[in-house]
C-alpha cells in the first residue's frame, strides 16, 4: 500500500510539473474556436471571463480573501487600458500592462483596509470600494464617458500583423494565448512556497502568524497579483469589445463571477474554467430562451451543485474518478 501511495504522489508531482493541464487548456480552446465559428464574440468572452475566475480563485480560493467586489479591479483595469488607447497609444500589449498595473494598484491600496478587518467587516469593504469605484466613473463623465460608457477604443495591429477584424478571430487567439500565459503562471505560482503559504494562511492564519509568516504582507501581495490578472481580464474586455461600461464596476459582475467559481470548484484552477463555461453556456441559451427568467435556471443549477456536488462540479468529478480507481484496485 505504501508503494502504492508513493507512485501517485510521484505522479501527481510529474503531472504538476508537465505542460499537460496547458496543452488541454490549449485543445479544448481550440475545440470552442471550432465549435462557435459563428460566434466568435461569445467564445472570446468565455476566455475572458475565464481569466477573470482564475484571478478570483488565486484570491479566494487560494488564500481565502471573501470578496464580493473583484469587479472593481476588472473594471479599472477595463476603464484603464480604454482611456490609455484613447489619449495614448492603442498598442494592446501597452494596454495590457496598462490594466494589469490599474488593477494591482487598485487591489494593493484596498488590501490595505480589507486585508486588516476580518468577517463581514471585510466583505463589506470590498464591496463598498467597488461601489466608490463605480460613483467615481459615473460622475467622472468627461474622462470615463459617464452612463454611456467609455468608446471610440482603437486597437492597433497585434504585433504589428494581425488585424482586429469584425470576425473576432484575432480577439479570440489573443484571448487565448493571455488565459494560456496567466493559467500557466498561475499553477506554478500556486505550487510555489509562496503559494502554499497562502494555501496554510487559508487554512489557520493565527497558526501562520505564530510560525513567523507576515500575514498582512503577504496577503497584499496575493491580493495585488489577482487583481493585475483582473485588471488584465479588464483591459482585454476593452480592447476586444472597443468600449467599456459602468456594468464592468457593478456588483451584479461581481456576484456573477463568484458565481462561476462556486459552479467550477474553489482553489483548482480548472475549477475557475469549468464553472465560467458551465455558467455563461446556460446564461447564454437559457436568456435566449426567456430574457426575463433566466436567473431562475441559473439560481437551480447554483443549489444543484451546493446541495449534491461538494467542491463543485471538479470536485464532484475528482471524488468520482477516486471512487472508480479504488473500485478497479479491488478487483
Amino acid at each position: 500500500m505504501e508503494h502504492v501511495l508513493i507512485a501517485q504522489k510521484r505522479k501527481r508531482l510529474s503531472f504538476s510539473g508537465s505542460l499537460l493541464p496547458e496543452v488541454g487548456l490549449l485543445l479544448a480552446g481550440l475545440l470552442l474556436f471550432y465549435a462557435m465559428p459563428e460566434d466568435l464574440g461569445f467564445a472570446t468572452r468565455i476566455l475572458i471571463g475565464g481569466l477573470f475566475a482564475l484571478s478570483l480563485d488565486l484570491v479566494l480560493g487560494y488564500a481565502g480573501i471573501v470578496t464580493l467586489g473583484h469587479a472593481a479591479m476588472f473594471g479599472v483595469g477595463a476603464y484603464a487600458a480604454g482611456i490609455f488607447a484613447v489619449r495614448v497609444s492603442g498598442d494592446p500589449l501597452l494596454g495590457l500592462a496598462v490594466g494589469a498595473a490599474a488593477g494591482a494598484a487598485v487591489a494593493a491600496a484596498s488590501g490595505l483596509l480589507v486585508l486588516r478587518s476580518h468577517g463581514l467587516t471585510s466583505v463589506m469593504i470590498t464591496l463598498a470600494i467597488a461601489q466608490l469605484l463605480l460613483e467615481v466613473a459615473s460622475k467622472w463623465s468627461s474622462v470615463t464617458g459617464g452612463d454611456d460608457g467609455l468608446s471610440g477604443i482603437s486597437t492597433n495591429f497585434l504585433f504589428g500583423q494581425f488585424e482586429f477584424d469584425y470576425l473576432g478571430r484575432t480577439g479570440f487567439f489573443y484571448a487565448l494565448a493571455v488565459l494560456l500565459l496567466a493559467f500557466a503562471f498561475l499553477r506554478r505560482l500556486v505550487r510555489s512556497p509562496f503559494g502554499l503559504t497562502n494555501i496554510g494562511i487559508r487554512e489557520d492564519r493565527d497558526r501562520m502568524a505564530s510560525l513567523g509568516c507576515l500575514v498582512n504582507r503577504h496577503l497584499t501581495i496575493v491580493y495585488a497579483i489577482g487583481g493585475a490578472l483582473a485588471g488584465i481580464a479588464g483591459a482585454l474586455s476593452a480592447q476586444i469589445t472597443q468600449v467599456v461600461g459602468l456594468s464592468s464596476l457593478g456588483f451584479a459582475h461581481s456576484a456573477e463571477v463568484l458565481v462561476m467559481l462556486v459552479l467550477g470548484g474553489t482553489g483548482r484552477l480548472y475549477g475557475a474554467l469549468v464553472g465560467t463555461v458551465v455558467f455563461m453556456v446556460v446564461h447564454h441559451f437559457a436568456a435566449a430562451v426567456d430574457p426575463f427568467r433566466w436567473m431562475f435556471v441559473i439560481g437551480g443549477l447554483l443549489l444543484v451543485v451546493v446541495l449534491f456536488m461538494r467542491g463543485g462540479i471538479t470536485g464532484a468529478l475528482v471524488r468520482l474518478a477516486t471512487f472508480r480507481n479504488a473500485m478497479g484496485s479491488k478487483k
